[in-house]
């Protein structure tokens, strides 16, 4: 019983770090975000995110589904630490300089005509690169010791906040702005990178072995990846080349309403995730059952609650917080939203897979979403 509360305490401070560093993140994106999607309009708000759909639906790929299976290795074997974090780098390192340069390949091809389009995907893509040090975050997961993640991840971006205010100031043009999400994400990487081993991490290593078996445990997570990543950012690509930068521009506003406090989800989730691996690695299956049962309850209500918020104050609240050009953004915010509570619990079950072995049906959900949702789409 003792074991238990400590663990339960212990889940509840490291939720603490993230659910805090992020509210302070979203105070600052509160100001700095409306500002910067004020300055950009709705055609190059709109041109920014057709450029970050490519970067996110790449980065299901570039992440090779290792993430998903991550913390279980580290809790698993913990003495393994280095080999299995520095084999992980060295897969996602290829896959990322592959993805950044097939972006780039295919905006040319589609928007051939279109230099400022190709140069802004081009910019917003080098975020591929730096993103592989992502994979320090859950060594630190695997660990319930999210503080650090918090404060690096809060370091970087009131920095990357302060580089778009002197855009702002700057009249800078929508190309400084695309790179606004690569200079996070080297931030990042870097006090990731030093908090490791500030930590006492290992010695970070490859082996060909290793990558071999991590990635047979991890492909089945690949392609559900990509399908997640076709329903999830399609849309945006879709909107530019089917209507026009300005309705993706709307569209995007509403997405990024919705996305504004899922980290409060997020932050859940990570922290319980690692218990949920150790309660079933040490053979407690009632405890095992009722910390799945209890994540995937406070993801449903906590969305359900912040859901009927924003349907019914969309009218009201998007005038306020981006003018009144930006007002047709109410009309999809009241349909998105309400898919937060179904995507979340999607990433919630992921633990219950992994541990149960059952990845490999995951692939077949994900197909048959990401069909339905291009269809719907056009």
């Amino acid at each position: 019983m003792r074991v238990t509360e400590l663990l339960k305490n212990k889940i509840v401070k490291n939720a603490g770090w993230l659910v805090s560093g992020r509210v302070i993140q979203m105070i600052i994106s509160f100001f700095v975000g409306i500002l910067t999607t004020k300055y950009l309009g709705p055609d190059n708000f709109g041109l920014v995110n057709y450029a970050s759909a490519y970067t996110a639906f790449f980065l299901s790929f570039c992440t090779l589904g290792i993430n998903s299976v991550l913390v279980k290795e580290l809790v698993d074997e913990p003495e393994q630490e280095g080999r299995i974090i520095g084999t992980t780098l060295v897969l996602r390192a290829l896959s990322s300089i592959l993805s950044a340069a097939l972006i780039v390949v295919i905006v040319g091809f589609v928007n051939a005509d279109e230099p400022t389009t190709i140069a802004v995907t081009a910019l917003t893509s080098i975020s591929l690169v730096f993103n592989i040090f992502d994979s320090f975050r859950y060594w630190f997961q695997a660990k319930l010791n999210s503080k650090f993640v918090a404060i690096a991840t809060l370091v970087a971006y009131i920095i990357t906040s302060a580089y778009k205010v002197v855009l702002l100031v700057l009249r800078a043009s929508v190309e400084w702005f695309a790179f606004a999400t690569s200079v996070d994400y080297i931030c990042i990487a870097v006090l990731l990178l030093v908090s490791y081993f500030i930590c006492g991490g290992s010695r970070l290593s490859f082996s060909l072995g290793y990558g071999r078996r991590l990635l047979a445990k991890s492909y089945h997570f690949i392609l559900p990846g990509l399908m997640v990543a076709i329903y999830g950012y399609t849309d945006k690509v879709m909107l530019t080349n089917m209507i026009s930068e300005a309705e993706n521009g709307y569209y995007s506003i509403a997405v990024a309403l919705c996305a504004m406090w899922t980290f409060v989800l997020s932050a859940i989730i990570d922290s319980v995730y690692p218990s949920i691996m150790e309660a079933h690695k040490c053979g407690n299956i009632p405890l095992y059952e009722k910390q799945n049962r209890r994540l995937y309850a406070v993801v449903f209500y906590v969305s359900v609650a912040a859901s009927l918020f924003f349907t019914l104050t969309a009218d009201f609240l998007v005038p306020l917080l981006y003018g009144e050009a930006f007002a047709p953004a109410a009309a999809p915010l009241r349909i998105v939203t309400w898919y937060t509570a179904f995507s979340y619990l999607g990433v919630a079950r992921g633990a219950w897979l992994v541990c149960e072995d059952k990845q490999r049906y995951v692939k077949y959900i994900y197909i048959f979403s990401a069909i339905a949702n291009v269809g719907l789409n056009i």
